[in-house]
């Protein structure tokens, strides 16, 4: 394999993974589409059964996933003909694709975009591991995905895609001094109400959230106990009928600077967008930190992984936002407009990719994207 041998360090574009592929690196019982490997990274797949777990659990070094499930789990069910994945409960799928990875090659998975704004929890674990969402260098094995949605009861079925996997060779972790070249070079964030960042650049440059909206709406709120909603069908549920619009009128407004402030009830659910557009050049791909203490008492943002081409200039998708899902935790707090939400963290790409988000006009369901929900809805 020609990149086995290279010894530049990043993250492996999508011509590497169909090399991977194609040399049984990652492999199937069914066939890896080539419609399943994006630019930086490849959808993975739910397999055949689930089990019904009373917790969300790690393997730990000395065991496997199976040897934990044969001791906890409350019931096994086929995914084959479709299934309903409850509100509140714990999952654990066996996904379709195993790997045995090189020595040198280790992998990162995060949910896929629409997962995360459907409120689904969704984590991959691997034999013999203390971590989640980290598959070690040279893993040989099954992958599993732990699957909690929090708000929508879900319908899943075999070959649904929930979460990606990315691949990587060395360390790819950026200096801030490093993140701030490549943020002076290509304006990776920009704000258009100030040439500042929001926050010091420390641990990945900084999201503002954005309460100014547009046509008055500034982001939206789960509603709770709604319909069904099939993982797999596209542009198929009304908005209103899952969603309460945040508008002008639900905000705080201070009559002293007109600055405005969002409270975030506990165990709500909310969708909002980031002040700052965001792109990633074709030689990097990004992901957001999901949580930071330091920023506040809540979580923003489930679905980490933005591609090579995602509001890119150069595919003239410009001013594309950063959809942030956000929960608060035990108590409510208040977000104002402009604060920092959560950070976004750029890596190398090991080459550049044969194929970019976006690049096929309609493909990609979040280029150029303002305040967005998941496809799903219309």
């Amino acid at each position: 394999m020609v990149f086995l041998n290279n010894e530049k360090n990043g993250v492996l574009p999508s011509q590497y993974i169909k090399e991977l592929i194609d040399r049984n690196f990652m492999f199937s019982n069914e066939n890896i589409n080539e419609d399943l490997i994006q630019p930086a990274s490849i959808d993975l797949r739910l397999g055949f059964k689930a089990w019904r777990v009373p917790a969300s659990f790690l393997p730990g070094k000395n065991s496997t996933v199976e040897e934990k499930l044969n001791q906890i789990a409350m019931h096994e069910f086929s995914l084959s003909n479709g299934a309903v994945l409850e509100c509140g409960c714990v999952y654990i799928v066996k996904l379709l694709e195993g790997l045995n990875l090189p020595k040198n090659i280790s992998g990162m998975a995060n949910p896929k975009s629409s997962t995360g704004r459907l409120d689904v929890f969704t984590r991959l674990i691997v034999d013999r591991t203390q971590q989640f969402e980290n598959v070690p260098k040279g893993y040989k094995g099954s992958l599993y995905l732990e699957i909690s949605p929090r708000t929508f009861s879900v319908v899943v079925r075999t070959g649904t895609r929930l979460n990606q996997l990315r691949f990587s060779i060395g360390d790819t972790s950026l200096t801030d001094k490093q993140m701030a070249e490549l943020q002076y070079k290509h304006d990776l964030i920009k704000n258009n109400e100030s040439s500042e960042l929001s926050d010091k650049l420390e641990n990945g440059l900084p999201l503002s959230v954005d309460l100014k909206g547009v046509d008055g709406v500034v982001g939206y709120k789960a509603k709770k106990h709604s319909k069904l909603i099939d993982c797999d069908k596209v542009k198929n549920y009304k908005v209103s009928s899952f969603w309460e619009k945040i508008t002008i009128d639900d905000l705080i407004i201070s009559e002293e600077n007109q600055n405005r402030s969002l409270v975030l009830s506990p165990d709500a659910f909310y969708i909002l967008c980031s002040k700052e557009s965001v792109s990633v050049p074709k030689n990097l791909a990004a992901e957001m930190r999901p949580y930071d203490t330091n920023i506040g008492e809540f979580r923003a943002h489930y679905a980490g992984f933005f591609d090579p081409g995602f509001g890119s200039p150069e595919l003239n998708a410009n001013n594309t936002k950063a959809v942030l899902e956000v929960r608060s935790h035990d108590v409510p707090f208040i977000i104002e407009d402009g604060q920092t939400i959560c950070r976004l963290i750029y890596e190398p790409m090991s080459n550049i990719p044969d194929k970019l988000y976006g690049e096929i006009k309609g493909k990609n369901n979040y280029q150029s994207q303002g305040l967005k929900l998941s496809k799903h809805f219309v």
